[in-house]
């Protein structure tokens, strides 16, 4: 067996019967966004350190666990806190949480991130629909011998994000008058922030927002035939277009006061699915 798939099979041993229900969402939550768990009717909680083998996030801010829980009558998994390539995990662990909640039983993967605007036309607090992707310099997780119990070997990147599922988010921030801009994401490495002439380079290349997650995320997700869709908030201007120097926690403060307005427009959405 291939010893991905064989860690993943042994991730998921370790904590079926542990889980209450079999979830049609899977939340992701960025940095500064961990709350909105506190929203949910929550049934059970599973700390990713009681999962047999799963890469246990090191970075302020991402709690660490999964919690299972219903949003309206829809049942989700919610992943506060994921695990980022930069903390020196092997691209195949980054993305084992989202393989995990596809055998948990997921359809939809609901990724959400903290970003910084590459866009000039973006302000700190707005809330971007991610309508495709660039990656640029993480590994593509599914470099290696395909895994053939999850998906194809070539997968198509045609349409990542869902198209209907983006109308519906749309819908939702439409009736509930919140501002929705949207853009491609990029995703680099980290864990430092971009040069001014690294954004300068991104922003030739179609970026609006930057960060340091969700895509090999979409992507391994995507392999594995899940639909997708995605909200980033923007908690910071890039370089060069910030006239202040960037920090962790400028990101963190600005996602804790969008967060009231971040945690409508996802729960409105989960309702729509």
């Amino acid at each position: 067996m291939n010893k991905v798939y064989e860690k993943l099979n042994d991730c998921y041993e370790s904590i079926k019967d542990r889980i209450p229900f079999e979830p049609k969402v899977g939340l992701v939550l960025g940095s500064g966004l961990g709350n909105y768990a506190d929203s949910m009717k929550v049934e059970a909680e599973i700390d990713y350190s009681d999962i047999k083998g799963f890469p246990v996030s090191t970075v302020p801010g991402h709690a660490g666990k999964f919690i299972f829980g219903y949003v309206g009558n829809v049942p989700v998994v919610c992943m506060k806190g994921r695990i980022h390539y930069y903390e020196g995990y092997d691209i195949s662990d980054v993305v084992l949480p989202t393989r995990l909640m596809k055998m948990m039983g997921i359809s939809i993967l609901f990724l959400t991130n903290a970003s910084g605007g590459a866009n000039p036309g973006f302000k700190a607090g707005d809330f971007m629909l991610i309508t495709d992707h660039i990656s640029l310099f993480a590994p593509n997780p599914l470099i290696g011998p395909n895994i053939d119990e999850l998906g194809t070997r070539f997968p198509d990147m045609s349409s990542v994000y869902d198209k209907e599922l983006q109308d519906k988010i749309r819908t939702a921030a439409k009736e509930n008058k919140i501002d929705l801009k949207e853009g491609i994401y990029v995703q680099l490495t980290g864990p430092s922030f971009e040069s001014p002439a690294e954004i300068r380079m991104l922003q030739k290349l179609g970026a609006d927002a930057v960060g340091m997650s969700t895509v090999v995320e979409a992507i391994a997700a995507n392999h594995m035939g899940i639909k997708i869709c995605g909200i980033s908030c923007v908690c910071n201007l890039a370089a060069g277009i910030s006239p202040t120097p960037l920090t962790h926690e400028e990101v963190q403060q600005a996602g804790r006061d969008a967060a009231p307005l971040f945690e409508k427009l996802v729960t409105e959405s989960i309702i729509r699915f």
